[in-house]
């Protein structure tokens, strides 16, 4: 049986990925939209950069806390290689550390910035806040950070089905 907080970051994870997913979606749709409307209609709606920066903030901090549990963050481990087995789970610890301080520095600031900025408007879309803009960045780091204490805690669960779910899994007591 799974602990509740593992059961937890599955479903942040899953929330994770069809966020990402969605916003790519969509910017994929609203980017040639623009484009058709400014070079073959000749008039150029406003609204569709926007948008489309919006669903690339959503894309971007969303999507890189589901990659962060998957483990498909780019590592350098070149130099971590090297060091002996203590030297290295000391070091990996150390990330571990160092990832939620940023996390929790981004959670925090990121909500200050979206506040401060609630009643500011985007000024091609004067019914859209500016603080929703930045929402992403909070959202993010909030799950990235609930994802590094699942790690510290539980250990990757960059194996699990949720997150595996491209792979082939055999049923319990197949083999």
């Amino acid at each position: 049986m799974d602990p509740f907080f593992v059961r937890a970051c599955d479903k942040i994870y899953l929330a994770c990925i069809w966020m990402a997913g969605a916003a790519i979606f969509l910017m994929s749709l609203i980017i040639p939209w623009g484009v058709f409307t400014r070079y073959v209609l000749g008039t150029g709606s406003q609204w569709p950069e926007p948008v489309a920066i919006l669903f690339m903030m959503v894309f971007t901090f969303i999507g890189a806390a589901a990659a962060y549990r998957a483990g498909a963050h780019i590592a350098v481990a070149m130099l971590t290689d090297t060091f002996p087995a203590g030297l290295r789970k000391a070091a990996a610890v150390l990330v571990d550390l160092l990832m939620v301080l940023v996390c929790a520095f981004v959670a925090w600031y990121g909500t200050q910035l979206c506040i401060a900025t609630w009643h500011q408007s985007v000024s091609e879309l004067t019914w859209l806040p500016v603080g929703v803009t930045y929402a992403p960045l909070p959202i993010g780091a909030l799950a990235t950070l609930a994802f590094v204490i699942e790690r510290m805690a539980f250990g990757s669960q960059s194996h699990r089905p949720v997150v595996r779910f491209d792979e082939a899994v055999e049923p319990e007591g197949a083999r």
